[in-house]
């Protein structure tokens, strides 16, 4: 098992080294202008990148070939590197016709499409397309690798708002065009009239996508996301309106630090002086010895607090995870480099970013999350001296767990000689463009119990996973009685329909027999 692992990495090595060599000899020199060369650029020293269309190809490398060179043209066609807000018409952000927002079960983003929204117009076509690409590649840019939920919202939609050209470009940004992003592709509560427009969508994703299709009604579609990432309408709790501008984001926010908000280090050490001058004022009107001298104090105890603190961060990291990866970043290496290990154990509820100043000038950093009210981050704002490193403890709070929904932003920025006291002022003035973002997901790490602590398990515990599975039979119960009563409702619709047919034949019937009984009178 261990030398089969070896023998894949060389076998996908020489794969991607082939189709680079190809990519070059055979569709490079027919023209340079074919592509855009920040592209090409990319595909010949992005291993992921070769690695995600060789397996979305089932590493026929033909097919990877093909698939690069479709993709590439589109990229140019469109423009795709230089889209920006300013690119994209105004009125088509303000819609809230397409967005990213919120986590499946998974922990995959979720691409919205509200359906009723859309109208199908040629004037506008390029213009929609490019604003979906827009999406992708900010969201590509911003968590390479990740895969994406497409969610298809049919509400109140009808078959003035199917567009078969929209959709079939939509498939084929997963299918060609971002080879390993789609991890599933949601339709909630279509209507039935629209069945065979979608049938044909079926055919359009190919034998490696069409397992990723799934349709489910208001109820199913809790198999895939949670309440709190569902709009009311879907049964959901999620309160989230859409609203231009700003563009939605990940909803990332200062977490809390220890037990209350992040407080700066001056009004920390005021504090500690404050309470020693009334440990010192109370102690001199409950002693008869006269207190020594404040300078001697001062003299003797400043090496034990320096010494206390060095401690006190000690205990801290060795609490942690230590990471074993880094990201290497224009400003300040990450480590880790992807995601933060948490388990259910005590000793498995902190982890530990570690960052570090690769630069000649003081840089500021901050941590934000988008569950602050989970976890505990210390420090969660602060600098970073030139060649220093700096440990950040993450901690679990109280009784949560991490989610893979859960993602933590690290930011930084050079601060050209600014203080530290100037913190706050400086994040409200540096430039977008001037800072520094790196995403890391979290990742839940499931431990084992021993036989012996299975066997412990008090009777609260086994009545709580019955009632777990008690609630999940439930909820199938009602999905499959919510399908029956739309097959009843749909059988009750055809058996009126028919009804009327049988009324309206009679009525022909007696009016056929009256004038022919009319005919035969004598006149």
């Amino acid at each position: 098992m261990a030398q089969s692992e070896p023998n894949e990495e060389q076998d996908l090595a020489k794969k991607i080294e082939e189709t680079r060599q190809r990519f070059k000899n055979e569709l490079l020199q027919e023209s340079t202008e074919k592509y855009d060369q920040r592209d090409v650029e990319r595909l010949l020293n992005d291993d992921a990148l070769v690695e995600g269309y060789l397996e979305w190809r089932q590493q026929v490398v033909d097919d990877a070939l093909k698939m690069i060179d479709d993709s590439l043209q589109w990229r140019k066609e469109f423009g795709v590197n230089d889209l920006s807000e300013s690119t994209i018409p105004r009125w088509m952000f303000e819609t809230g016709a397409v967005f990213l927002h919120g986590y499946d079960k998974e922990g995959n983003k979720l691409f919205w499409f509200k359906v009723k929204l859309h109208i199908k117009d040629a004037k506008t076509a390029m213009d929609k397309k490019k604003y979906v690409a827009f999406w992708l590649e900010r969201y590509a840019k911003k968590e390479p690798g990740m895969p994406l939920t497409v969610v298809f919202d049919m509400a109140e939609s009808g078959i003035s708002n199917i567009d078969m050209d929209f959709v079939k470009y939509v498939v084929n940004c997963f299918k060609v065009y971002y080879p390993k992003f789609l991890s599933k592709m949601v339709i909630v509560d279509m209507p039935w009239i629209m069945n065979a427009a979608w049938k044909i969508v079926k055919s359009w994703l190919g034998p490696e996508a069409i397992s990723k299709l799934k349709f489910a009604s208001k109820a199913e579609v809790l198999n895939y996301i949670d309440p709190e990432y569902l709009p009311p309408h879907m049964g959901g709790t999620d309160p989230f309106k859409y609203n231009y501008p700003p563009l939605p984001d990940d909803d990332f926010q200062t977490p809390i630090y220890d037990n209350g908000p992040s407080i700066t280090e001056d009004e920390t050490e005021s504090k500690e002086a404050e309470q020693e001058s009334k440990d010192t004022l109370e102690s001199s009107f409950s002693s008869d010895v006269v207190p020594k001298s404040k300078k001697v104090t001062i003299q003797e105890d400043l090496p034990r607090a320096e010494d206390k603190d060095r401690a006190e961060s000690s205990v801290r990291a060795n609490g942690a995870r230590k990471p074993l990866t880094t990201f290497k970043g224009p400003l300040m290496d990450v480590s880790p480099a992807e995601e933060l290990s948490f388990g259910s154990g005590e000793t498995e509820r902190k982890c530990l970013i570690v960052l570090t100043n690769v630069t000649k000038n003081v840089v500021a950093f901050k941590v934000r999350t988008t569950a602050p009210e989970k976890y505990r981050v210390k420090p969660s704002s602060s600098s970073c001296e030139p060649g220093a490193s700096v440990d950040i403890v993450v901690s679990l709070h109280g009784g949560f767990q991490a989610s893979p929904q859960d993602r933590f932003l690290v930011m930084a920025a050079e601060m050209d000689g600014a203080g530290s006291q100037e913190l706050a002022q400086f994040w409200k003035e540096v430039p977008k463009n001037k800072i520094m973002e790196h995403r890391l997901r979290c990742h839940c790490v499931s431990s084992s119990k021993p036989a012996s602590d299975l066997l412990k398990e008090s009777p609260v515990d086994t009545q709580s996973s019955r009632q777990l599975d008690l609630s999940s039979s439930l909820m199938r119960v009602m999905a499959c009685n919510h399908r029956l009563e739309q097959k009843l409702d749909t059988c009750l619709w055809v058996q009126k329909v028919l009804i009327g047919l049988v009324l309206v034949l009679v009525v022909l019937n007696l009016q056929c027999l009256y004038l022919l009984g009319t005919a035969q009178r004598p006149s």
